[in-house]
């Protein structure tokens, strides 16, 4: 006997709205273990589908990657100047929406630090932090350029002493290091409006001062802002575990599994002799140059990242990813990527009242004092690594 089933009316025309998805349906869809696993992001509550995307993504697809099943939306707005034009390339990769009923972002982040932030960052805008002053990166050129030509003058007309020498080699040095952070301003888009004069500034800039690729630098930097200190997908901290132990949970797994590629009990003591291998590079002018840059540099950057927390990924909200579990010291590269550094100053009470509100702490502290929790944290982690029953070293 077979039953009769009442027909089903199927409806003529195209779909009544976008489809819509719960945040369990994108994780079970996104997880690793799915059988075919969606790419998927989520910004500003709709679902794209970036598969297609990941080689054209002028960020490198490692920075996709890095977000699948996530919401996206602050770093988004961090990353991209120009919304209008970026969303034109979102437009064929939406496949849906988040349902009404379901939260912005993931449940069991902080809903109240992320809608706080939002409101920073508009407000943040809207105070036209973002807008850089040209002429005063105009200015670091200039002084980049002078520095540099001086360093070959002083050898032309005094000749090749040792105090000549010497004078060349300290202000070659401070050109440098100075064209690095100013490529560095520019890789972030902070120094004109146009993304485009950022990033012929930044090719001339990387190429021919500093003799360096600056796509390279764009995608690998970009994925360090993403995912700052998280291990496998921050490529500053690649140095982990081949030359350093780093991180205290990171030591622990080390150490249990034995593993050692270099003698990591003595860390703390080669750390400051890591970046010498140059020395074996170029000629004798280049080689001193080379450990007097390469020195000045990795101090001076590391000190806002190895004493901080580095650890897996752990998929935190913006504000605490940057801060990796609570610790944020002179934050505002990392919140605000494409923000002037002349601004930072303005913008220092507004994140200094966010913390306090949501018992972040806020550090900052003297460069000699940031120099000496880099070995510090260095000799803490090589004690856990001994260890392999886990950290007992505050």
């Amino acid at each position: 006997m077979v039953l009769q089933q009442d027909p089903v009316e199927v409806p003529f025309g195209p779909p009544s709205g976008p489809q819509l998805f719960t945040w369990e349906d994108i994780w079970l869809r996104t997880k690793t273990e799915a059988p075919r696993r969606e790419l998927w992001l989520v910004i500003d509550r709709k679902v794209y589908d970036v598969r297609g995307f990941l080689k054209r993504h002028p960020g490198g697809s490692r920075i996709l990657n890095s977000h699948v099943g996530e919401n996206v939306t602050e770093a988004f707005t961090a990353f991209h100047a120009d919304k209008s034009v970026v969303k034109k390339f979102l437009n064929p990769l939406l496949v849906g929406e988040l349902a009404p009923d379901q939260p912005s972002f993931e449940p069991g982040k902080n809903a109240s630090l992320i809608e706080d932030f939002c409101e920073l960052q508009t407000t943040v805008e809207k105070m036209g932090l973002l807008k850089p002053n040209t002429s005063f990166f105009m200015l670091q050129l200039l002084q980049v350029l002078l520095l540099d030509a001086a360093s070959w003058l002083i050898f032309l007309y005094f000749g090749t002493s040792v105090l000549t020498f010497i004078v060349s080699l300290v202000l070659l040095t401070i050109s440098q290091v100075q064209a690095k952070w100013l490529q560095h301003d520019l890789g972030h888009l902070s120094v004109f409006q146009s993304t485009k004069w950022n990033h012929l500034l930044h090719k001339y800039v990387m190429g021919n001062l500093l003799g360096a690729s600056a796509r390279w630098w764009t995608m690998m930097h970009s994925q360090h802002h993403a995912k700052p200190n998280c291990y496998t997908k921050d490529p500053d901290i690649d140095i982990h575990p081949y030359l350093f132990a780093l991180g205290k949970s990171l030591a622990v797994e080390l150490g249990k599994k034995k593993t050692k590629y270099l003698p990591y009990n003595h860390q703390h003591k080669y750390f400051s002799f890591s970046e010498y291998p140059q020395l074996l590079e170029g000629d004798f002018i280049v080689r001193p140059l080379r450990m007097a840059e390469s020195s000045w540099f990795v101090w001076v950057s590391q000190m806002n990242h190895i004493p901080m927390t580095v650890d897996y990924d752990k998929q935190l909200d913006w504000v605490s990813t940057q801060g990796q579990l609570g610790q944020l010291c002179f934050p505002f590269a990392s919140l605000f990527p494409r923000m002037p550094r002349h601004n930072y100053w303005k913008v220092a009470p507004l994140v200094k009242s966010l913390c306090a509100k949501h018992c972040i702490e806020y550090k900052s502290k003297p460069m000699l004092t940031a120099f000496a929790d880099i070995l510090q944290y260095v000799s803490v982690t090589r004690e856990i690594w001994h260890n392999d029953k886990g950290p007992k070293v505050q």
